[in-house]
């Protein structure tokens, strides 16, 4: 039973989501025939499962909802935003109720349905246009025990449904007759106006037979999946990742031992030798590749939690918001997906009461009443871009520099340009905002945000223009395991630096031209300053006659020793230490340490601790 209780748990919740993000569609098209029928399957779906599970108040919640779709669905119901709002807010607890089991809590410790959503949702269902205020004398009570044999009664008919298992038909299987409470039928549609007691039980003679023809496509679709523990597929991931290192290893020695000179037997074998080992390389980076697939999700995953978090904060704070999504199809690895939730949530937040005026103010300055935010992922090369960007006022870089300087966070040398100004928003404890509200205030967000991000091994810039609005901008690597490098050495280390950064390689002179002191080279006629990889690193000091030119925000040439070639490497990140400008390690093909640089590190200049503290 505690099986299939996950189960159920895992689909819902994706059910849920959707359902949010299928009403925030409706508000905007409420003739859209497909988003209230998805709606009411999905309520539906709910339902059924939660009848089988016993999950009484998810039963109660869902019923009445799905009566109110149902009345949406036939027009005896019109959609109105009391309707969308009751919707919404059933959602939201029913959602609250399926992320409490998911994090382990016991069924019969779930609340009860308010009482006040209960009767927001049967005003809906009334056809109201605005709600009438009701003490929620239930929203913190328990399910009584004296009700819950009688609420048990509410596992309504379910009958099978394109996007669900039919838990129903399941709950009769197993559960003995003279022990099952006498199956129900579904309220008829023309019920679905006035409100419905979802305890009532009706007469079995009543249920519709399902269709066959749902059925075998349900059964094919869940034939082609199956769900695996995220520790397996890591522990996958770790060793395939290990045998195409050892089979690059063994390709390397191979080399070397064709070197020598073999008799004819001999050779004969090397030559077998070089074939298979040829095939188990090729074999293991296939796995190690399908493994990485494994782990990829869409960021819609993530996406579609927001547009109702969006809607109903800009409600809260006055104001008129669209938020816009693109490029939810955009794959990027699990973990990466996992992490994202809180920073962008900080950053939308930021958007809707830092960046976003009033509807007055917009109309005063000759802009639409209702503000766009953007959230915005596609593929980059090796990297995955994730925009938010909005139309508001955009950020004044000598207001935030004043901020900094007063607050104590900057010194009077710091922050000169434009760049750097904007890059003070993730300092710990900056903010604009003289009094802390319940939304911001208290310069704990943007720093949360650009530490989340560079945790793996992402980067975070701003773009804003005052008056026209602000765009927040996050570069991440779509394998967080393997990183395309380019090997190099310096000072006798050897090191990585991550091809998404590498421009180009150069030849360096033996004498530079200097501006303010600093060498610079001149570079498809555009200056770029020379910055020395060992002397950043506090390496002794080397010949270095190759520069890597660096494609970062302010372009610049890093000088190396020698280049030594490219290769996907494995990354162990350190977890022990912390150094500045490393993010990990990992073996070359001939089995030395690498040190891996960080993406953020390089992208920031290879001065990122220094540069606002100087």
């Amino acid at each position: 039973m505690e099986e299939m209780l996950k189960e159920f748990v895992v689909e819902a919740l994706d059910l849920a989501m959707n359902v949010e993000e299928h009403l925030l569609s409706l508000e905007r098209q409420p003739d859209d025939a497909a988003t209230l029928n998805a709606l009411f399957r999905s309520f539906h779906t709910i339902k059924g499962g939660a009848g089988f599970m016993n999950l009484p108040a998810m039963v109660a919640a869902c019923h009445l909802t799905e009566n109110l779709f149902d009345g949406l669905r036939t027009g005896k119901v019109p959609v109105t935003p009391l309707a969308i709002e009751a919707a919404l807010q059933a959602s939201g607890f029913v959602a609250d109720q399926l992320q409490a089991l998911s994090n382990g809590a016991e069924p019969a410790s779930l609340p009860a349905m308010p009482e006040a959503l209960k009767e927001l949702l049967n005003q809906a269902i009334e056809g109201k246009a605005e709600a009438t205020p009701v003490p929620d004398t239930m929203a913190a009570a328990q399910v009584p025990a004296a009700q819950s044999a009688q609420e048990a009664m509410a596992t309504e008919a379910v009958a099978q449904a394109d996007d669900g298992p039919d838990w129903e038909a399941l709950y009769y299987a197993v559960v003995p007759a003279e022990l099952a409470p006498p199956r129900p039928a579904p309220v008829a549609a023309a019920a679905a106006s006035a409100p419905i007691d979802p305890t009532a039980a009706v007469p079995a003679a009543a249920l519709p037979k399902p269709s066959a023809a749902p059925e075998g496509k349900q059964a094919s679709a869940k034939d082609e999946s199956i769900r695996i523990d995220a520790v397996k597929l890591d522990a996958l991931l770790e060793v395939a990742g290990e045998s195409v290192q050892a089979a690059n290893q063994a390709s390397v020695l191979l080399e070397k031992l064709m070197q020598f000179k073999f008799d004819s037997a001999a050779a004969n074998l090397m030559v077998t030798l070089a074939e298979t080992l040829g095939r188990a390389s090729r074999y293991s980076t296939e796995l190690q590749r399908a493994t990485l697939s494994t782990r990829m999700q869409p960021v819609g995953r993530l996406f579609q939690k927001f547009p109702r978090m969006v809607r109903e904060l800009a409600r809260d704070l006055g104001k008129e918001v669209e938020l816009l999504i693109e490029g939810a199809e955009t794959e990027v690895d699990r973990v990466v997906v996992d992490s994202l939730y809180d920073p962008l949530v900080h950053m939308l937040r930021n958007s809707l009461d830092h960046g976003i005026e009033s509807a007055d103010a917009r109309v005063a300055a000759g802009k639409p009443a209702k503000a766009v935010i953007s959230l915005k992922a596609w593929q980059q090369a090796n990297s995955v871009m994730i925009q938010v960007a909005d139309d508001g006022k955009g950020m004044d870089a000598q207001v935030l520099r004043n901020k900094a300087l007063a607050k104590g966070l900057i010194t009077e040398s710091a922050a000169q340009t434009v760049e750097d100004a904007l890059q003070l928003v993730f300092l710990p404890g900056f903010s604009t905002k003289d009094v802390a509200s319940s939304v911001s205030g208290r310069g704990v967000g943007m720093d949360v945000v650009k530490t989340a991000v560079e945790k793996h091994r992402g980067t975070i810039t701003i773009d804003s223009t005052l008056g026209a609005g602000t765009c927040f901008s996050i570069r991440l690597p779509i394998e967080l395991s393997i990183v395309p490098t380019m090997l190099v050495r310096t000072a006798g280390a050897a090191l990585a630096i991550p091809m998404s950064v590498v421009e180009r390689v150069v030849q360096l002179p033996e004498h530079f031209d200097a501006v303010g002191g600093a060498p610079v080279m001149r570079d498809q006629g555009r200056p770029l300053p020379v910055r020395s990889l060992g002397k950043t690193l506090g390496y002794e000091a080397s010949e270095e006659r190759i520069g890597i030119v660096i494609a970062a925000p302010q372009p610049y040439i890093l000088a190396v020793d020698r280049v030594e070639g490219t290769a996907e490497m494995v990354i162990k990140p350190l977890t022990a230490m912390s150094v500045t400008g490393i993010t990990g390690t990992a073996r070359s093909a001939e089995g030395e340490l690498v040190l891996v640089l960080d993406l953020s590190f390089l992208l920031d200049g290879c001065r990122a601790t220094a540069r606002l503290a100087a």
